[in-house]
């Protein structure tokens, strides 16, 4: 069935196209928060465990012939120097270039703690800090918020978890960025955008500081569908503006294979999303309305 409808009951053409609509435009394999480190658990982080959790996501999402991936931050966890940082580095890359399809990073606090921005970038395959670009009929947006309040670049140690924003120089990139688009766009982060200071402190502290200005721009572009978000941990949706803001399951909570989590976000061409969540993700569906 379709629609209602049997498949004899409509003409070969318009059942093929039918189907053909139907199917998502674009596939992506989402992953987030794998903190890799050489380090002895801490409360429900095992930190070592993203090393044998992470090539099941992979090997799912190659199986599925996903057009593209993305980790949404916190690739790796702290090392008492920044070359065993970018050891943790290398290991955990090693994994996700597996994956056959294009690949994309979102820089996350910890990716930027011992080592600098610069040192991360050119230890994986990520070029920029915040960049966009078009895959099929959507755009993305990967957003950089690994500033302190100051303006200051996170890196050597500078900067806290809850110390954080979207430099002005960005926002109006991503002011302009967005003006030249026609397509339906997802934007890329790590610490959330969905918060405000009315939301209480602990919202507060996992929130960027001038998240109320991002989302301002974000709603009139009126083209974004959705921000995928890590740095909570805790699978998450809230709608503001019109906008989807969901938080993805880290892969670093929890200890053994059931507790590992990663998803598929399917992106149709009406503008509707459906995330299949796999072992702890949620999968949520979001239909354009």
């Amino acid at each position: 069935m379709l629609g209602g409808l049997a498949a004899s009951s409509l003409p070969r053409g318009l059942w093929a196209a039918a189907q053909e609509e139907a199917k998502p435009a674009l596939r992506m394999g989402v992953i987030t928060d794998c903190h890799y480190a050489e380090r002895d658990r801490s409360g429900t982080r095992f930190y070592r465990e993203s090393l044998t959790k992470l090539p099941e996501a992979i090997d799912k999402f190659n199986s599925l012939g996903l057009d593209m991936a993305v980790e949404l931050g916190d690739f790796i966890d702290e090392a008492p120097d920044a070359a065993g940082e970018i050891a943790h580095l290398k290991k955990v890359e090693e994994i996700y270039s597996r994956f056959k399809g294009d690949r994309h990073y979102v820089l996350g606090n910890h990716c930027a703690w011992t080592l600098s921005k610069e040192e991360f970038l050119d230890n994986c395959g990520m070029e920029k800090a915040h960049y966009s670009f078009d895959k099929g009929e959507f755009h993305f947006v990967v957003m950089d918020a690994c500033y302190r309040q100051d303006g200051v670049a996170y890196g050597k140690k500078n900067a806290r978890y809850d110390n954080t924003m979207i430099p002005p120089e960005q926002l109006e990139w991503l002011r302009g960025d967005l003006a030249k688009t026609t397509k339906r766009t997802i934007v890329l982060a790590h610490q959330r955008l969905d918060f405000s200071q009315s939301d209480g402190m602990n919202n507060w502290n996992v929130t960027v500081k001038n998240a109320p200005e991002v989302r301002k721009v974000l709603e009139e572009s009126t083209r974004v569908l959705a921000v995928f978000q890590g740095h909570s941990h805790a699978n998450d949706h809230r709608e503001v503006g019109g906008i989807h803001y969901c938080v993805f399951r880290a892969m670093v909570e929890g200890s053994g294979e059931e507790q590992n989590g990663y998803s598929v976000a399917n992106l149709f061409a009406d503008g509707s999303i459906k995330i299949e969540g796999f072992r702890q993700q949620r999968a949520y569906e979001w239909k354009k309305t």
